[in-house]
């Protein structure tokens, strides 16, 4: 029961967020927001609410060990495993943009959680610093696109693509399927979802950690941070096949930034928390380390390619087998 309890709150949150997301871009089409705005705020927020509705559940009924190994885990994930396997499939061309302007502000807002998880509880104060944080970098991100002569996106706007890539329907959806009813019942509906998936997926984590004799800690860095960032595995593996690897990049830098910002800042809102000794021993260097080899490896020939894929991939084997018992 402990298995299928994960496995429905995995499928749950999934179809959940897809929902959402469809509902909330039909909604704000209708209310004539530009596809530009729609991907870089709603899109964005849409794909990362598995990871947020799971990590606010469990801050909810108390194992703070999920709530951040799900953030610090996630971010992990993304990029030793996701962008690994993604380069296998195809080499990651990046962008002087999504690097320069989106790639230090990934390590800044990571070296910023992890000084502030290892000085202090994660309060309400620190979630609105975090969340103020990401609405000024999104109000200056689409100031930035929306100039004419910039053809060289950044990571949030790749994050966007990378779901319309994987999910046609997102990027024009029919007429009948565009009423204000419509969309508000697929929002609706989407969040119920979440929310049930979520419950499931963390008393089903806990319960299988206490089975196991493992800490609730291993399970969010491990399951519940896999299993909630499979949208972005979807979707970078799909742009990865039909060789927008540009794209593929760009969402992971965007999805991180998210992870941190919005996940991380709305959890503090909602409940304060201490950071694990044991994420704060570990898996808070092992997140930052991960940012600054993906960072080196796309600076030295704006490229990451299959040999590069294969070490990440190579050093996610390495944490894994670091992190459990």
């Amino acid at each position: 029961m402990t298995t299928v309890m994960v496995l429905a709150g995995l499928v749950l949150l999934f179809v959940g967020g897809e929902l959402l997301v469809r509902g909330a871009v039909r909604l704000a089409a209708g209310l004539g927001i530009s596809s530009l705005v729609i991907g870089l705020t709603v899109v964005g927020f849409g794909t990362s609410t598995p990871e947020m509705v799971t990590s606010v559940q469990a801050t909810l009924a108390g194992t703070p060990g999920i709530a951040i190994g799900n953030i610090v885990g996630s971010n992990i994930a993304n990029i030793l495993l996701i962008l690994g396997v993604s380069a296998l499939i195809f080499p990651i061309v990046v962008n002087s943009t999504a690097l320069k302007r989106d790639g230090a502000t990934l390590l800044a807002v990571a070296l910023v959680f992890s000084a502030a998880s290892a000085s202090m509880t994660l309060g309400r104060g620190v979630g609105i610093v975090f969340v103020l944080t990401l609405v000024i970098y999104i109000a200056m991100v689409i100031r930035q696109e929306r100039r004419a002569f910039v053809t060289d996106h950044g990571a949030v706007y790749d994050k966007a693509k990378a779901l319309e890539g994987a999910d046609p329907t997102l990027v024009q959806a029919a007429p009948e399927e565009t009423s204000a009813f419509r969309s508000i019942l697929f929002c609706v509906f989407g969040l119920a979802l979440l929310i049930f998936g979520g419950t499931l997926l963390v008393n089903g984590a806990v319960a299988l950690a206490q089975q196991f004799g493992i800490s609730d800690t291993i399970i969010g860095l491990t399951i519940v941070a896999v299993g909630t960032s499979l949208p972005e595995l979807i979707t970078s593996v799909i742009a990865a096949l039909r060789k927008q690897a540009d794209v593929a990049f760009g969402n992971i830098v965007g999805s991180n930034i998210y992870n941190i910002l919005a996940i991380g800042g709305v959890t503090a809102l909602i409940s304060p928390l201490d950071v694990p000794e044991q994420i704060l021993d570990f898996d808070i260097y092992a997140m930052i380390l991960a940012s600054l080899v993906m960072v080196a490896f796309a600076w030295t020939s704006l490229r990451i390619g299959r040999r590069e894929g294969a070490l990440l991939l190579a050093g996610y084997g390495a944490y894994i087998f670091f992190l459990l018992p």
